[in-house]
């Protein structure tokens, strides 16, 4: 995997159906500890409610799936959020859905649909970003030359990450793993050979 899609920021929503209260929101996470603990946190700040229903999908490859109908019908809460996460080929994020009972049977199938719905909403509110894996690397030059290679590697869209000027200039870039050889091109052009580049890390960035 080279790239993945998660949430941009955390979204909230809330939708009534029936008279039931459904407050949805969507949030970014890295590992089930930390969505787990958005679970808990939601749990502790809405005591009233009777249903804290949520599912989350993690890693880039989404490999970690897991959803809890936290006392509804089986599949008629936890499920309907994962599946708006597949729909939206989401990872890296949790979604929790609060229900306060409005007095009404919605039913299986309206319960899924209310669960799904509220979804769909903390999602588009929390919108979306692309994440791009990219390799680190060090670029190192003479003081000579290290101003117009650091303009060259911007104006070719390469991603600066810092720049410090020592005993020799060492320009701090990522790129992405299919841009390896340009750059390492590029330098070789911009330098006459005499620079050098040595790659470190991958590390994903923000699109």
């Amino acid at each position: 995997m080279t790239s993945y899609r998660t949430v941009a920021s955390a979204g909230l929503a809330e939708i009534e159906v029936s008279r039931s209260r459904f407050l949805a929101e969507a949030s970014p996470v890295s590992t089930e500890e930390e969505a787990r603990a958005v679970i808990e946190r939601i749990r502790r700040e809405h005591p009233d409610a009777r249903h804290h229903c949520s599912a989350f999908v993690l890693g880039p490859a989404r490999a970690i799936e897991r959803s809890n109908d936290d006392g509804e019908p089986s599949g008629t809460a936890g499920a309907p959020i994962l599946d708006t996460l597949r729909g939206h080929a989401l990872t890296d994020t949790v979604v929790v859905v609060t229900r306060w009972f409005g007095g009404t049977l919605l039913g299986t199938g309206g319960l899924a649909h209310a669960y799904g719905e509220a979804a769909r909403a903390a999602l588009d509110a929390a919108g979306s970003l692309v994440r791009v894996l990219h390799r680190v690397a060090v670029v190192e030059i003479e003081h000579a030359r290290g101003g117009r290679l650091e303009h060259d590697l911007r104006a070719r869209g390469i991603e600066v990450l810092d720049v410090d000027y020592a005993v020799a200039v060492r320009i701090r870039v990522a790129v992405r793993p299919e841009d390896v050889d340009d750059l390492e091109h590029l330098v070789a052009e911009a330098t006459a050979g005499e620079g050098s580049v040595i790659f470190g890390e991958e590390i994903w960035r923000d699109m």
